[in-house]
């Protein structure tokens, strides 16, 4: 798989999936999970709740459709709250490996994913970055094309220099 950063919002990243840092509810709520509600539109958190009633788990992935993003699919993953005491990394990379695996279930090619659990959720970013390098390079998968989306500079640097 090509792995890559790219500096730019993910809702309008024009891959086939956009990975949604999510919170267990699966309802929408802050940071990149607000912004691709509010983007993809109602069609996302109707699938939510059909799909996912009782919410997912810290580590988990499920998917909907991309509603009225350019991605055909959202890939929601449930990040660890690093602020709430939530600090087993094994459930941070648990959400990479798990987005691959729903990618290759679904036959896709490309996938967008944020910082997961590094923005509001609190975790290092330095670690936030290893982890998702040297998960998504390690992860056996079909995708042929994986993107880590930095919304500004600083995280295009820090990501461009662990890659």
């Amino acid at each position: 798989m090509q792995l890559s950063v790219v500096k730019g919002d993910i809702t309008r990243q024009r891959v086939d999936a956009i990975v949604n840092a999510a919170n267990r509810r699966m309802r929408g709520g802050g940071g990149v999970d607000g912004a691709v509600h509010a983007a993809g539109g109602p069609a996302i958190l109707a699938e939510c709740i059909a799909r996912f009633p009782d919410g997912l788990p810290t580590g988990q992935a499920g998917y909907t459709t991309g509603g009225d993003l350019p991605a055909s699919y959202v890939i929601h993953v449930v990040g660890p709250n690093y602020r709430a005491g939530e600090r087993d990394r094994a459930l941070l990379v648990s959400c990479y490996a798990n987005a691959l695996r729903i990618g290759d279930e679904l036959g896709i090619d490309s996938i967008a994913f944020p910082l997961v659990s590094a923005g509001i959720y609190g975790w290092p970013r330095e670690d936030a970055v290893r982890a998702a390098v040297d998960t998504l390079r390690a992860t056996p998968t079909s995708v042929g094309a994986a993107f880590i989306v930095a919304f500004d500079d600083a995280m295009h640097r820090e990501v461009s220099a662990a890659l």
